[in-house]
């Protein structure tokens, strides 16, 4: 027996907000973190979903631009010198993260007008 009763149905498989969404970061531990952080009183349903998507998106830019500061280099594997890399070189992600440090990471390499050969 099933145990459901008379009726004999199953339950449908369970689904995560994030596959409803179709999204990679989750969206369930996005909402408690917002509950428990005390941003708001309230957290509606949309805002966790919202905010998923975008750390998503920024999370794809970020590797998409550090693969391929990897692959100009000939490496296959993404170190923390090629996450400095794709990050500085891009306008907008370099004004977005300009504050932050990362370890290993390096620094942009640049030589002075003044040295170099006229």
């Amino acid at each position: 027996m099933s145990g459901r009763g008379k009726s004999g149905k199953s339950r449908a498989k369970a689904k995560t907000r994030s596959a409803r969404a179709g999204l990679h970061f989750p969206v369930g531990r996005v909402h408690r973190f917002l509950r428990k952080g005390n941003y708001a009183e309230r957290v509606g349903a949309g805002a966790p979903v919202c905010l998923a998507a975008v750390l998503d998106y920024w999370a794809a830019e970020v590797l998409e631009l550090a693969g391929n500061a990897a692959r100009d280099n000939k490496r296959t594997r993404i170190i923390p010198r090629h996450l400095q890399l794709a990050i500085r070189k891009d306008e907008e992600l370099s004004k977005l993260l300009g504050s932050v440090t990362i370890a290993q990471g390096g620094v942009l390499p640049k030589i002075q007008d003044l040295l170099l050969s006229k």
